[in-house]
């Protein structure tokens, strides 16, 4: 176990190194305390004491930028209460209730006065739910009452306390259970979605690999998306309504994506921004900057300046 004392002063150090590089603003008198047991490859499971008024919040450049952009957060508010909005939606916690978040997406959390909670790290792949599911159970109170909730607060409390005395293979089958036994209790909070085995589902997967594998075709706009799929344009929108977007966005995003991690990686280092641009389909070179800008809240230059390996040398 790593246990970690802290005042104001020091929270944001903290949070940057142990939860996922979150701003948190205190006031100068501030105490905490973080303690972390280790579940392996299925994350870890932390302890807070949070010592009074507290915002801790992510942003989209922030999230951006994270090479841990894949994990999720679920947290079990123990003593206190405590507020947590993402995706549009915001949940209030009392003792007992629990919230999940994604790293991926911008959120916040705010409490007025000293509170006590327990959080569970994770890998996003290791929840065995749909991505539709997952971001819709965000930011959303799950019930301390419902005796699913009531299974899963128990048994993280309890692992939390035993997990130092298990052998490194056991924490990691107590860490997949505990993910398991949150994947029950989200079903019972999520909305209704469309259902995985249906063809509105399946057409949905194929338009979303062809993006995937046309990403350099500057021809591939909505449009054309939907011919290539038989659709009609507004057809194209309810499908991709299923996953909280809409087809333009969609491709706009995986354009966008695919350009960050060429910048970030050597073997295209000798690529001007222009060719990086035509690479994933945007001809303009002007428009590829200010996409970039506005998703990722800096230059695409800039961007390669941060995350390329020392020792690239880079074309402007």
């Amino acid at each position: 176990m790593q246990i970690f004392d802290f005042c104001g002063e020091e929270l944001e150090e903290v949070a940057g190194e142990f939860l996922l590089s979150r701003i948190a603003p205190t006031c100068p008198d501030f105490r905490g305390r973080v303690a972390f047991q280790e579940l392996g490859e299925a994350g870890a499971l932390c302890r807070s004491h949070w010592g009074g008024p507290l915002r801790i919040f992510r942003t989209d450049r922030m999230a951006a930028r994270a090479s841990a952009d894949n994990l999720m957060l679920f947290c079990v508010q123990v003593a206190g209460e405590s507020s947590h909005h993402q995706h549009d939606r915001s949940a209030r916690l009392a003792a007992g209730t629990g919230v999940l978040k994604e790293t991926r997406s911008a959120y916040e959390r705010r409490s007025s006065a000293e509170t006590r909670s327990l959080t569970l790290r994770f890998p996003r792949e290791l929840l065995p739910l749909r991505t539709t599911e997952i971001t819709e159970g965000c930011a959303r109170g799950m019930d301390p009452a419902a005796p699913a909730m009531r299974v899963l607060s128990g048994y993280l409390g309890r692992l939390f306390e035993v997990a130092e005395d298990l052998t490194a293979p056991q924490r990691l089958d107590a860490g997949c259970a505990a993910i398991d036994l949150l994947a029950m209790v989200l079903r019972d909070v999520t909305p209704s979605v469309p259902s995985g085995d249906g063809p509105g589902e399946v057409l949905l997967e194929m338009m979303r690999m062809h993006v995937q594998e046309n990403l350099a075709d500057p021809g591939l706009r909505v449009a054309e998306l939907a011919r290539r799929h038989h659709v009609s344009v507004r057809h194209a929108h309810t499908l991709f309504e299923r996953i909280g977007t809409t087809p333009g966005a969609y491709l706009r995003e995986q354009r966008l994506l695919e350009a960050r991690v060429m910048l970030s990686d050597p073997r295209y280092a000798h690529l001007g921004m222009r060719d990086i641009a035509a690479a994933v389909g945007i001809v303009n070179l002007r428009t590829f900057e200010r996409a970039f800008r506005r998703q990722y809240g800096m230059k695409p230059s800039s961007w390669r300046r941060e995350h390329l390996p020392t020792g690239s040398a880079p074309r402007p």
